[in-house]
């Protein structure tokens, strides 16, 4: 899989891609979307039919003053009026419209990319900074709404307005209309080239420097500890200097390359203005046109001069927007490696019985290594194991491919006689109990914690839950017991503390399969006594599976597996493999006794 760090594909692909992306979300709102686009268009007739009331008004004035002329003058001021309010009350539904319809789009992407984001491997997560994933949603959702303002409310008038005074100057004088026409055509053009093929590339870079700036922030934020343990402060500013000059840079180029090409566009536009108001001028010296004429011609101008102005920025806006955008799409695109087949069902263990038939595997990012290679092994139900061997020779993958956090290449992994490929993930998961060695808790409340394999529970067997884990003494110690927040990463509660709520989780999970990984080996004496003590209650009667890295700690357990460069070289109950002179696990033991 790309780094992260990646660039996203440049060009017109990406463009229409990114506007494809958001015209799929416009359509699925579409009475939010209809509602925008008549409200902006009838505002926008409205502006147009100004000038042309405005000429009939002058030549109206223009004849002597009888009862005829100050009739139709008295028309002419009351349809400005007209249209004034009706552009003004047309632009507020336009406004209120796309409101409702920019907010659910908003809400539709942030909540599918989070759930797509929730979904992507392990590997994808350890590959890729939590903030530079933050960033690249809440950035690509603020472009959202800029990129939905611009074309809905801003260049869909601008083409209205250019298409309908161009028939109106083409039914009059079709030279003069001729002139608009080619005039527009081409300062749209220029406008596309110069911000497709000279803003956009510095915008693209741009982007990806804000992303990585996004990424330095959140290493070193989730690494405080670190940092502060090192007195690491100057260093990690200095860091993050250097890349936020890296990111002014890039930004700066950026900005400066938008300015010039507004700078050129603005030009064009002047001149295109000047051709039509000397056009007029020519046709008033020669009586083709007259005073209402030229005070037609001369107020349209003023009226799309701003359309015109605007027009390159807009354009300039809207692929800034899908710059931004980007990464945020990619998201879209990418499938989860892991995924469910259709129809999965859910999963039901009774017993907890593990079998590896035939497994073959390894880590694409270990470029075709193989790790396990055609790995059988039975594990029966309500038996304790550990899993040992030297760092790297498979124990945590084995617990991994158990739980579907990766799919095996050959063979079958099955509960209860059930190929766990078959099942709904979350349903698998939720028979399996994790005690890792480092527990990871929300910034929620103790309860919150406790319950999250099961929300549905009551405070009473939360409160079970805590006592069976040995938790509930320390918990209704604290001013707010059970109510109480534990800060980031649970960062508000020691190690043994964290770890009592870990086992906790998994006794209130009921889950018939437990993994363990080495709960107690970073804990005080009393901290370990307590943890054990609630392991060895939890361990009852369900089948466990204990990665072991000291050896001391699993000898009471029914089985131990021995494995070494992804294969089971020992396997038998502590005192057996003892006995094997020369053994891997013999050695091992020895070796930590010492």
């Amino acid at each position: 899989m790309a780094s992260f760090f990646s660039r996203p594909a440049s060009g017109r692909h990406e463009f229409s891609a990114v506007l494809g992306f958001v015209w799929r979300r416009w359509r699925a709102q579409p009475a939010f979307l209809a509602w925008t686009l008549a409200g902006i268009a009838m505002a926008t007739v409205a502006d147009v039919m100004m000038p042309l009331l405005a000429g009939w008004l002058v030549d109206d004035v223009s004849h002597p003053a009888t009862t005829a002329t100050a009739h139709r003058a008295l028309w002419d001021v009351t349809g400005l009026t007209v249209l004034g309010m009706g552009g003004i009350l047309a632009r507020r539904t336009a406004y209120v419209a796309i409101s409702h319809l920019t907010s659910r789009v908003m809400t539709g992407i942030v909540t599918g990319a989070f759930a797509r984001v929730q979904r992507f491997s392990s590997e994808w997560h350890a590959s890729n900074f939590a903030g530079s994933t933050v960033r690249r949603i809440t950035r690509g959702m603020g472009a959202v709404d800029t990129l939905g303002d611009t074309v809905l409310l801003m260049l869909v008038p601008e083409v209205i307005v250019l298409c309908a005074t161009t028939g109106v100057l083409a039914f009059h004088w079709a030279l003069m209309g001729l002139v608009l026409a080619v005039g527009a055509v081409a300062l749209v053009w220029l406008s596309v080239v110069l911000t497709l093929r000279y803003v956009a590339p510095s915008a693209r870079l741009a982007n990806l420097w804000d992303t990585r700036m996004g990424a330095t922030l959140s290493d070193a934020v989730t690494c405080n500890a670190v940092v502060k343990a090192s007195g690491a402060e100057a260093r990690e500013d200095a860091r993050l200097a250097w890349v936020a000059g890296r990111w002014r840079q890039r930004t700066v180029r950026s900005w400066l390359r938008g300015t010039n090409s507004a700078n050129l566009q603005n030009f064009a536009a002047l001149l295109m203005r000047m051709m039509l108001i000397a056009g007029v001028a020519l046709l008033w010296l020669k009586g083709r046109a007259g005073p209402g004429d030229v005070a037609y011609v001369l107020t349209m101008m003023f009226v799309i001069q701003g359309y015109l102005r605007d027009i390159g920025q807009q354009i300039s806006v809207v692929q800034r927007s899908v710059n931004e955008m980007e990464e945020l799409v990619s998201l879209f695109r990418m499938q989860p490696t892991v995924a469910d087949r259709p129809r999965a069902g859910a999963l039901r263990v009774t017993r907890g019985h593990i079998r590896f038939a035939h497994v073959r595997f390894g880590y694409e990012h270990q470029h075709g290594r193989v790790l396990f290679d055609d790995l059988n092994l039975d594990i029966a139900p309500g038996s304790r194991v550990a899993l040992v061997g030297p760092s790297g020779s498979g124990k945590t993958t084995l617990t991994r491919l158990l739980q579907r956090l990766y799919d095996v290449q050959a063979g079958c992994i099955t509960i209860d006689g059930t190929d766990i490929t078959t099942v709904t993930q979350a349903s698998l998961r939720g028979q399996i109990a994790i005690v890792p060695q480092e527990p990871l808790l929300f910034h929620r409340s103790l309860a919150e914690n406790i319950a999250y394999a099961r929300p549905d529970a009551t405070p009473a067997e939360i409160a079970h839950a805590a006592r069976q884990a040995n938790a509930a003494d320390f918990i209704d110690r604290l001013p707010r017991g059970y109510a109480t927040m534990v800060g980031e990463r649970g960062v508000k509660l020691s190690g043994g503390e964290r770890q009592r709520i870990a086992i906790a989780r998994a006794f209130l999970s009921h889950a018939r399969i437990v993994i363990m990984d080495e709960a107690t080996s970073s804990l005080d004496s009393r901290s370990e006594m307590l943890v054990q003590e609630a392991m060895e209650r939890l361990m009852a009667g369900r089948t466990v599976l204990v990665i072991a890295h000291r050896l001391s700690t699993v000898m009471g357990l029914d089985r131990i597996i021995v494995f070494r460069h992804g294969r089971v070289c020992e396997d038998g109950p502590h005192a057996a493999l003892m006995a094997r002179e020369g053994g891997l696990y013999r050695g091992l033991f020895e070796l930590q006794s010492l």
